[in-house]
């Protein structure tokens, strides 16, 4: 009789994977993205255990946005005082916080606890083609759409 494979959180071999942000569409890079980072291309894909692969993301600023999302898209938050409620547009994220723009959207994708704050961590998003992680030897990867 066969059992279920469950992975176990030392056991678990973990790449670093390059992504190109240049062209692509926001909401399909964050989906794939977000997937890597649980570990759902692996075959050891455990929904308890944190098996997904460390991201970079380079070209943050140049991502794509379908239709009137530039103008419509809105990013809120609030500051917790009294009338404190900030609005910026995707194209105002886009000029001035583009890796923020990315973060948020991944971060939608993720699971809502302590695990998905987790996995977020292993996701690093840069606005140039350079960055700091050389030394990890991240190989770059070819995003399906």
């Amino acid at each position: 009789m066969r059992t279920t494979f469950m992975a176990k959180g030392h056991e678990v071999d973990r790449k670093w994977l390059v992504v190109d942000a240049e062209g692509q569409t926001l909401g399909r890079l964050a989906s794939e993205v977000a997937a890597i980072l649980r570990g759902k291309h692996k075959p050891t894909f455990t929904p308890n255990v944190d098996t997904g692969d460390h991201v970079i993301i380079i070209n943050a600023d140049k991502i794509h946005l379908t239709g009137n999302k530039l103008e419509g898209k809105l990013y809120r938050h609030h500051t917790q005082f009294a009338g404190g409620l900030k609005t910026r547009t995707a194209g105002e994220m886009l000029d001035k916080y583009p890796t923020r723009m990315i973060e948020l959207a991944i971060k939608g994708m993720l699971p809502k606890n302590s695990l998905g704050r987790k996995m977020f961590t292993k996701l690093n998003v840069y606005t140039g083609t350079e960055h700091p992680h050389a030394a990890q030897k991240p190989e770059a990867y070819e995003l399906r759409g």
